[in-house]
């Protein structure tokens, strides 16, 4: 936390009127080779992280991130902070203060982990984890995930660790958890994918279904559904004890623990919130269950042509036949 106080202290001196437009800013050091500092624009005296790049393209205006609360531009300092890219990450007034404080922390440290990388990556990396944030913060919540959205991370969190046991490589795993970027299904693997579904329920299996194309395997083959089966148990890992377990697998690949952890960020899990996740999880079961023939669920072709999207909840434990061996699965998906 000590950015953070770093980050407060400098925007607080900064404050005030500068009496003309542009940048007062204060130099914080460095990741690698890109300079930090922190800043106030005026008129609108907005606190502000800049971070100064040696070389990389940047996106037009209209392309970088902009969330709630925020704003992303690449600014010029003048010949006294001489560097090719300047991109300056701003809070706007409506803005919480606090979150955009972890945000700027949250991005300099993910800088850190990936110093070694080039110009063009380092850019990448920066503006992919301001847009796992820019999803954080649309969703306008206090950063604690709900009983539900604990459940349904935990679970793809443990077919993630699945797969990697399967014998695909971490880096491929975490490439392939396309659920928290907008995913239809939430694991692409080879030709195939994969859905998770994860409940606490005893009895039945309660699974909201999010769209008519989730269980379509008219678009996707071969896919699969995993049905994991959850209990609170004292032996069992709270959420962040199994995401911490996940990181010290990726701690020596900088690159993809960015990108888990912003992945993170955009299912709504903040690490500085990790104290508000208690209850303790185990596994029960997995099943994994071909999508396919009678398979019940509801796509494009068996509804009427008016219905034009459809969310809906079936019950897992009531569909016979489909069942899979993981590693089956796993070779027909060419993971294996």
């Amino acid at each position: 936390m000590a950015l953070q106080s770093e980050l407060l202290d400098a925007w607080r001196a900064l404050s005030g009127d500068m009496g003309a437009d542009g940048w007062r800013t204060i130099k914080i050091g460095y990741c690698g080779p890109c300079p930090l500092l922190a800043g106030r624009r005026f008129p609108g005296n907005e606190e502000a992280l800049l971070v100064g790049f040696d070389s990389g393209r940047v996106p037009p205006a209209d392309q970088l991130p902009q969330g709630k609360g925020f704003l992303v531009m690449r600014t010029d300092l003048g010949a006294h902070k001489p560097r090719s890219t300047w991109i300056a990450l701003s809070r706007q007034s409506q803005g919480r203060l606090d979150f955009f404080a972890l945000m700027a922390v949250d991005v300099v440290s993910i800088l850190q982990a990936t110093k070694d990388a080039g110009g063009e990556q380092l850019i990448h990396v920066f503006l992919a984890r301001i847009r796992a944030w820019q999803e954080f913060m649309r969703r306008g919540d206090d950063g604690i995930l709900c009983s539900e959205a604990e459940v349904g991370l935990f679970g793809e969190l443990e077919m993630l660790i699945e797969i990697v046991r399967a014998g695909l490589p971490i880096s491929s795993a975490v490439d392939a958890w396309q659920g928290p970027l907008g995913g239809t299904q939430d694991f692409f693997l080879g030709t195939g994918a994969i859905e998770v579904k994860s409940t606490l329920s005893p009895s039945g299996f309660p699974a909201r279904v999010g769209s008519l194309e989730q269980l379509d395997d008219s678009l996707i083959q071969p896919l699969f559904l995993a049905a994991i089966r959850l209990v609170l148990s004292a032996d069992g890992r709270t959420l962040p004890e199994l995401i911490l377990t996940a990181r010290d697998a990726l701690q020596a690949d900088g690159l993809t623990l960015a990108a888990f952890d912003s992945r993170l960020i955009h299912t709504g899990y903040l690490h500085q919130t990790a104290m508000g996740y208690t209850r303790r999880f185990s596994i029960v079961s997995i099943r994994l269950l071909s999508v396919t023939g009678g398979f019940p669920r509801l796509t494009r072709r068996n509804v009427p042509a008016e219905v034009r999207a459809a969310r809906y909840d079936i019950d897992l434990d009531l569909v016979r036949g489909g069942d899979m061996r993981i590693d089956n699965a796993f070779e027909k998906l060419g993971v294996i």
